[in-house]
Protein backbone atom coordinates (compact mmCIF):
# COMPACT_ATOMS: atom_id res chain seq x y z
CA UNK A 1 0.00 0.00 0.00
CA UNK A 2 2.39 2.61 1.03
CA UNK A 3 5.58 1.53 -1.51
CA UNK A 4 3.97 1.70 -4.91
CA UNK A 5 5.07 2.90 -8.60
CA UNK A 6 8.64 0.86 -7.97
CA UNK A 7 10.88 0.83 -11.20
CA UNK A 8 13.80 -0.09 -11.44
CA UNK A 9 16.81 1.47 -14.08
CA UNK A 10 20.48 2.29 -14.80
CA UNK A 11 21.80 5.51 -13.35
CA UNK A 12 24.61 7.65 -13.95
CA UNK A 13 25.62 8.65 -10.52
CA UNK A 14 27.01 5.06 -8.98
CA UNK A 15 25.27 2.27 -7.25
CA UNK A 16 21.72 0.94 -8.64
CA UNK A 17 18.70 3.16 -7.69
CA UNK A 18 15.02 2.77 -8.59
CA UNK A 19 12.46 5.34 -8.59
CA UNK A 20 9.41 4.47 -6.64
CA UNK A 21 6.59 6.87 -4.10
CA UNK A 22 7.06 6.74 -0.56
CA UNK A 23 3.70 8.14 1.25
CA UNK A 24 2.88 10.10 -2.12
CA UNK A 25 6.47 11.26 -2.36
CA UNK A 26 9.17 10.23 -5.27
CA UNK A 27 12.15 8.50 -3.95
CA UNK A 28 15.24 7.22 -5.21
CA UNK A 29 16.09 3.48 -4.09
CA UNK A 30 19.73 3.12 -4.33
CA UNK A 31 22.54 0.33 -3.40
CA UNK A 32 26.39 0.99 -3.23
CA UNK A 33 28.70 -1.87 -3.59
CA UNK A 34 31.31 -1.25 -0.57
CA UNK A 35 31.97 -3.34 2.51
CA UNK A 36 29.84 -1.04 4.71
CA UNK A 37 26.77 -0.91 2.70
CA UNK A 38 26.59 -4.27 1.09
CA UNK A 39 22.89 -6.11 1.42
CA UNK A 40 21.80 -2.24 2.45
CA UNK A 41 19.39 -0.20 0.56
CA UNK A 42 18.92 3.45 0.62
CA UNK A 43 15.57 4.90 -0.22
CA UNK A 44 15.76 8.56 -0.84
CA UNK A 45 13.76 10.79 -0.27
CA UNK A 46 12.60 14.88 -0.37
CA UNK A 47 10.84 14.43 2.73
CA UNK A 48 7.27 17.02 3.13
CA UNK A 49 8.00 17.77 7.03
CA UNK A 50 11.24 17.63 9.52
CA UNK A 51 10.03 18.53 13.09
CA UNK A 52 7.91 15.74 14.70
CA UNK A 53 5.15 16.38 17.32
CA UNK A 54 6.01 13.43 20.18
CA UNK A 55 2.69 11.88 20.81
CA UNK A 56 1.32 12.47 24.32
CA UNK A 57 1.38 9.26 25.87
CA UNK A 58 5.40 8.88 25.12
CA UNK A 59 7.13 8.41 28.38
CA UNK A 60 9.78 10.58 27.20
CA UNK A 61 11.08 14.37 28.24
CA UNK A 62 10.99 16.25 24.94
CA UNK A 63 8.15 17.42 22.98
CA UNK A 64 9.70 17.38 19.34
CA UNK A 65 11.99 15.78 17.42
CA UNK A 66 14.51 15.48 14.39
CA UNK A 67 14.91 12.14 12.28
CA UNK A 68 16.62 12.58 9.21
CA UNK A 69 16.84 8.92 8.71
CA UNK A 70 14.63 5.81 8.99
CA UNK A 71 15.42 2.41 9.49
CA UNK A 72 19.34 1.99 10.63
CA UNK A 73 22.22 -0.07 10.29
CA UNK A 74 23.46 -0.76 13.59
CA UNK A 75 21.40 -3.49 13.65
CA UNK A 76 20.17 -3.22 17.62
CA UNK A 77 18.66 -6.69 18.46
CA UNK A 78 16.82 -4.68 21.15
CA UNK A 79 15.86 -1.47 19.28
CA UNK A 80 12.71 -0.18 20.36
CA UNK A 81 12.33 1.54 16.86
CA UNK A 82 11.82 -1.47 14.92
CA UNK A 83 8.15 -1.64 14.87
CA UNK A 84 8.20 2.11 13.15
CA UNK A 85 9.07 0.05 10.24
CA UNK A 86 5.99 -1.83 9.69
CA UNK A 87 4.20 1.72 8.82
CA UNK A 88 6.24 1.58 5.44
CA UNK A 89 4.84 -1.65 4.88
CA UNK A 90 8.68 -3.39 5.98
CA UNK A 91 9.43 -5.71 8.54
CA UNK A 92 10.57 -4.76 12.19
CA UNK A 93 13.49 -7.20 11.60
CA UNK A 94 16.05 -7.54 8.74
CA UNK A 95 14.40 -4.71 6.86
CA UNK A 96 14.73 -2.19 9.85
CA UNK A 97 18.61 -3.05 9.47
CA UNK A 98 18.70 -3.19 5.56
CA UNK A 99 16.36 -1.11 4.43
CA UNK A 100 16.73 2.71 5.37
CA UNK A 101 14.54 5.82 4.58
CA UNK A 102 17.39 8.98 3.97
CA UNK A 103 15.60 12.20 4.08
CA UNK A 104 17.87 14.23 1.33
CA UNK A 105 16.37 17.84 2.05
CA UNK A 106 16.35 17.79 5.90
CA UNK A 107 18.89 20.72 6.06
CA UNK A 108 16.90 22.87 3.83
CA UNK A 109 13.63 22.01 4.93
CA UNK A 110 14.79 22.54 8.51
CA UNK A 111 15.30 26.05 7.85
CA UNK A 112 12.19 26.95 6.16
CA UNK A 113 10.18 24.91 8.83
CA UNK A 114 12.38 27.25 12.18
CA UNK A 115 11.91 30.39 9.90
CA UNK A 116 7.85 29.94 10.60
CA UNK A 117 5.62 32.70 12.73
CA UNK A 118 4.17 29.45 14.55
CA UNK A 119 7.52 27.83 15.20
CA UNK A 120 7.91 29.10 19.23
CA UNK A 121 11.81 27.76 19.52
CA UNK A 122 11.56 24.82 22.01
CA UNK A 123 14.24 22.45 22.21
CA UNK A 124 14.83 19.66 19.79
CA UNK A 125 15.94 16.30 20.66
CA UNK A 126 18.06 13.77 17.76
CA UNK A 127 18.58 9.99 17.58
CA UNK A 128 15.82 9.18 19.66
CA UNK A 129 14.03 7.19 17.24
CA UNK A 130 17.46 6.07 15.38
CA UNK A 131 20.74 6.97 14.93
CA UNK A 132 21.13 9.83 13.29
CA UNK A 133 25.23 9.27 13.04
CA UNK A 134 24.71 5.75 11.70
CA UNK A 135 27.13 4.44 8.91
CA UNK A 136 24.75 6.50 6.36
CA UNK A 137 25.34 9.76 7.44
CA UNK A 138 28.94 9.32 6.39
CA UNK A 139 27.74 9.14 2.81
CA UNK A 140 24.94 11.56 3.10
CA UNK A 141 26.30 14.09 5.52
CA UNK A 142 22.78 15.43 6.90
CA UNK A 143 23.74 16.24 9.94
CA UNK A 144 26.12 19.13 9.20
CA UNK A 145 23.45 21.19 7.05
CA UNK A 146 20.93 20.08 10.41
CA UNK A 147 23.08 21.47 12.72
CA UNK A 148 23.95 24.59 11.05
CA UNK A 149 20.22 25.36 10.55
CA UNK A 150 19.76 24.74 14.27
CA UNK A 151 22.90 27.34 15.17
CA UNK A 152 21.96 29.91 12.73
CA UNK A 153 18.42 29.82 14.51
CA UNK A 154 19.34 29.83 18.36
CA UNK A 155 17.24 27.37 18.57
CA UNK A 156 18.33 24.30 21.48
CA UNK A 157 18.77 20.56 20.72
CA UNK A 158 20.18 17.66 21.86
CA UNK A 159 21.59 14.33 20.40
CA UNK A 160 21.67 10.76 21.31
CA UNK A 161 24.09 8.76 19.92
CA UNK A 162 26.05 5.59 19.56
CA UNK A 163 28.49 6.69 16.64
CA UNK A 164 31.81 8.30 16.28
CA UNK A 165 31.02 10.33 13.21
CA UNK A 166 29.56 13.05 15.70
CA UNK A 167 33.36 14.29 16.28
CA UNK A 168 33.37 14.75 12.66
CA UNK A 169 30.78 17.72 13.62
CA UNK A 170 32.64 18.92 16.79
CA UNK A 171 33.08 22.63 15.23
CA UNK A 172 29.85 23.47 14.40
CA UNK A 173 29.09 21.68 17.45
CA UNK A 174 30.73 24.08 19.52
CA UNK A 175 29.37 27.26 17.08
CA UNK A 176 26.00 26.68 18.02
CA UNK A 177 27.28 26.18 21.63
CA UNK A 178 28.03 29.95 21.74
CA UNK A 179 24.12 30.69 20.87
CA UNK A 180 21.89 28.06 22.29
CA UNK A 181 21.91 24.72 24.59
CA UNK A 182 23.15 22.06 23.45
CA UNK A 183 23.10 18.58 25.00
CA UNK A 184 24.79 15.83 23.56
CA UNK A 185 24.34 12.13 25.90
CA UNK A 186 25.80 8.78 24.19
CA UNK A 187 24.54 5.13 24.49
CA UNK A 188 26.51 2.98 26.18
CA UNK A 189 24.77 -0.20 27.99
CA UNK A 190 27.96 -1.80 28.82
CA UNK A 191 31.36 -2.61 27.96
CA UNK A 192 31.43 -6.20 27.06
CA UNK A 193 33.14 -6.67 24.06
CA UNK A 194 31.97 -9.74 23.46
CA UNK A 195 28.26 -9.14 24.26
CA UNK A 196 28.62 -5.61 22.16
CA UNK A 197 29.23 -7.82 19.04
CA UNK A 198 26.11 -10.04 19.03
CA UNK A 199 23.30 -7.21 20.20
CA UNK A 200 25.18 -3.96 18.33
CA UNK A 201 26.89 -5.48 16.04
CA UNK A 202 26.24 -2.39 13.32
CA UNK A 203 27.96 -0.54 16.23
CA UNK A 204 31.38 1.29 17.15
CA UNK A 205 32.75 -0.63 20.06
CA UNK A 206 31.81 0.61 23.27
CA UNK A 207 35.64 1.23 23.80
CA UNK A 208 35.24 3.72 20.49
CA UNK A 209 32.12 5.39 22.33
CA UNK A 210 34.10 6.20 25.70
CA UNK A 211 36.91 7.82 23.66
CA UNK A 212 34.16 9.88 21.79
CA UNK A 213 32.98 10.65 25.56
CA UNK A 214 36.29 11.65 26.32
CA UNK A 215 37.01 14.25 23.34
CA UNK A 216 33.85 15.74 23.51
CA UNK A 217 34.31 16.39 27.21
CA UNK A 218 37.94 18.07 26.83
CA UNK A 219 36.18 19.73 24.20
CA UNK A 220 33.87 21.44 27.14
CA UNK A 221 31.01 20.05 26.61
CA UNK A 222 28.98 18.07 29.38
CA UNK A 223 28.26 14.32 27.83
CA UNK A 224 25.75 12.29 30.11
CA UNK A 225 25.76 8.49 29.13
CA UNK A 226 22.64 6.66 28.58
CA UNK A 227 23.40 3.19 30.21
CA UNK A 228 21.23 1.59 28.22
CA UNK A 229 19.79 -0.92 27.62
CA UNK A 230 20.73 -3.02 30.63
CA UNK A 231 20.28 -6.38 29.58
CA UNK A 232 18.88 -9.08 32.57
CA UNK A 233 20.95 -11.89 33.10
CA UNK A 234 23.25 -10.85 30.49
CA UNK A 235 25.07 -6.91 31.54
CA UNK A 236 23.58 -6.89 35.36
CA UNK A 237 25.68 -8.50 37.46
CA UNK A 238 27.16 -6.30 40.27
CA UNK A 239 31.08 -7.06 38.60
CA UNK A 240 29.41 -6.06 35.06
CA UNK A 241 27.70 -3.02 36.25
CA UNK A 242 30.74 -1.49 38.35
CA UNK A 243 33.04 -2.62 35.32
CA UNK A 244 30.97 -0.13 32.99
CA UNK A 245 30.39 2.50 35.45
CA UNK A 246 34.23 2.64 35.76
CA UNK A 247 34.76 3.04 32.61
CA UNK A 248 32.39 5.64 31.78
CA UNK A 249 33.66 8.04 34.68
CA UNK A 250 37.29 7.49 33.27
CA UNK A 251 35.68 9.04 29.87
CA UNK A 252 34.47 11.84 32.09
CA UNK A 253 30.90 11.60 31.91
CA UNK A 254 29.16 14.24 33.61
CA UNK A 255 26.02 11.56 34.23
CA UNK A 256 25.08 7.93 34.15
CA UNK A 257 21.27 7.02 33.16
CA UNK A 258 20.43 3.39 33.68
CA UNK A 259 17.97 2.04 31.51
CA UNK A 260 16.41 -1.42 31.66
CA UNK A 261 15.79 -3.19 28.53
CA UNK A 262 12.10 -2.76 27.29
CA UNK A 263 10.29 -4.93 25.02
CA UNK A 264 7.83 -3.16 22.33
CA UNK A 265 6.01 -5.53 19.97
CA UNK A 266 8.39 -5.11 17.17
CA UNK A 267 11.32 -5.49 19.13
CA UNK A 268 10.39 -8.01 21.38
CA UNK A 269 10.19 -10.51 18.68
CA UNK A 270 13.15 -9.56 16.78
CA UNK A 271 15.24 -9.95 20.29
CA UNK A 272 13.36 -13.39 21.46
CA UNK A 273 14.47 -14.99 18.05
CA UNK A 274 18.24 -13.66 19.14
CA UNK A 275 17.79 -15.32 22.20
CA UNK A 276 16.26 -18.23 21.81
CA UNK A 277 19.46 -18.65 19.30
CA UNK A 278 22.17 -17.23 21.49
CA UNK A 279 20.88 -17.69 25.20
CA UNK A 280 18.40 -20.54 24.97
CA UNK A 281 18.93 -21.01 28.78
CA UNK A 282 17.34 -17.86 29.23
CA UNK A 283 14.32 -17.85 27.38
CA UNK A 284 12.57 -19.20 30.20
CA UNK A 285 13.82 -16.41 32.39
CA UNK A 286 12.93 -13.78 30.33
CA UNK A 287 9.52 -15.30 30.01
CA UNK A 288 9.09 -14.75 33.19
CA UNK A 289 10.22 -11.56 33.86
CA UNK A 290 8.44 -9.82 31.16
CA UNK A 291 5.29 -11.79 31.55
CA UNK A 292 3.41 -8.46 32.07
CA UNK A 293 4.60 -6.79 29.05
CA UNK A 294 7.55 -4.01 27.44
CA UNK A 295 9.05 -3.31 30.63
CA UNK A 296 10.49 -5.40 33.63
CA UNK A 297 9.35 -5.56 37.08
CA UNK A 298 9.28 -2.06 38.51
CA UNK A 299 11.07 -3.34 41.70
CA UNK A 300 14.09 -5.10 39.17
CA UNK A 301 14.72 -1.67 38.01
CA UNK A 302 14.78 0.00 41.25
CA UNK A 303 17.40 -1.97 41.98
CA UNK A 304 19.66 -1.62 38.93
CA UNK A 305 18.98 1.81 39.09
CA UNK A 306 19.91 2.15 42.81
CA UNK A 307 23.12 -0.26 42.35
CA UNK A 308 24.21 2.29 39.53
CA UNK A 309 23.60 5.20 41.70
CA UNK A 310 26.16 3.74 44.17
CA UNK A 311 28.74 2.83 41.53
CA UNK A 312 28.31 6.44 39.97
CA UNK A 313 28.88 8.20 43.50
CA UNK A 314 31.66 5.74 44.01
CA UNK A 315 33.82 6.68 40.83
CA UNK A 316 33.04 10.12 40.64
CA UNK A 317 30.79 10.61 38.47
CA UNK A 318 29.96 14.58 37.55
CA UNK A 319 33.05 15.54 39.69
CA UNK A 320 36.66 16.34 39.66
CA UNK A 321 37.61 12.76 41.24
CA UNK A 322 37.29 11.83 37.82
CA UNK A 323 40.51 11.98 35.09
CA UNK A 324 39.22 14.39 33.05
CA UNK A 325 37.26 16.70 34.91
CA UNK A 326 40.30 19.50 33.93
CA UNK A 327 37.63 20.56 30.77
CA UNK A 328 35.99 23.79 31.91
CA UNK A 329 32.56 22.58 30.87
CA UNK A 330 30.35 25.36 29.18
CA UNK A 331 28.07 23.46 27.56
CA UNK A 332 24.40 21.64 28.91
CA UNK A 333 23.25 17.79 28.81
CA UNK A 334 19.90 17.38 27.72
CA UNK A 335 17.12 17.57 30.47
Amino acid sequence: MRWDGLRLGDREDGGAPGELTLFGMESCARTFDTPEFRGMTFYEIRARSIINKVPAPARVPFQWTINPYRGCSHACVYCFARRTHEYLDLDAGHDFDSKVIVKVNAGELLRRELARPSWQGEAIAMGTNVDCYQRAEGRYTLMPGIISALRDAHNPFSILTKGTLILRDLDLLREAAQVTTVGISLSIGSVDAALWRSVEPGTPSPSARLRVCRTLTEAGFRVGVLMAPILPFLSDSPDQLDETVRAIADAGATSITPIVLHLRSGAREWYQRWLRRDHPELVPEYRRLYASGTYAPSAYQRRIAEEVDKLSERYGVGTRRNSHRNATHRYATPG
